[in-house]
């Protein structure tokens, strides 16, 4: 991952109280992460920033859509994401972000990089099964969709008089002699 300068959020010179910060996040910013998963990305990222005297409260809130491949279907959708992440920034005697809640940095850096955060966050808010909403809704059309349809199990055929087949009873036979 290269270190992208423009999710540099400098400290050192704001005033006490709370700052906003915009970003437009595209493709081009999961690539620098080698994350391909996406077609394409348009989310709109709102940092704001609280700089209080010993520490900074960060509330990252991403809004958009990426396009993605249906796990069904494999047609490419949009779908719409939205992640919001709250981070406590703490000044400290060396760097430590095992917490994904809590980053502490040294007392002398006066600036933080924020890409990390926001890539984990907009990864995270697209769901683990991504399904076209064309397949929900049975609008779509497509080759593999009547595929599927073809190779669903069908359900067991009942005789008319209620019987089951005679082979099952044999068995069950063997669930009732003890």
């Amino acid at each position: 991952m290269k270190q992208l300068k423009e999710f540099d959020i400098p400290f050192v010179g704001l005033k006490l109280g709370k700052h906003q910060f915009d970003y437009q996040i595209d493709n081009s910013f999961f690539e620098a992460f080698n994350y391909d998963e996406f077609a394409s990305a348009a989310v709109e990222v709102k940092v704001v920033l609280e700089k209080k005297s010993t520490m900074l409260e960060l509330l990252i809130e991403g809004d958009g859509a990426v396009n993605v491949p249906c796990d069904l279907t494999d047609e490419p959708f949009d779908l719409p994401v939205d992640g919001k992440l709250h981070l406590v920034v703490k000044f400290g005697d060396e760097y430590n972000d095992e917490n994904e809640e809590l980053l502490i940095i040294p007392h002398g850096e006066h600036q933080i990089n924020i890409a990390q955060y926001i890539y984990e966050m907009m990864v995270l808010a697209v769901p683990a099964k991504r399904v076209h909403p064309g397949v929900k809704d049975g609008t779509l059309s497509s080759d593999i969709l009547k595929k599927l349809e073809e190779f669903q199990p069908k359900e067991e055929n009942k005789n008319n008089d209620g019987d089951t087949d005679p082979r099952w009873d044999t068995l069950k036979k063997l669930l009732t002699d003890k």
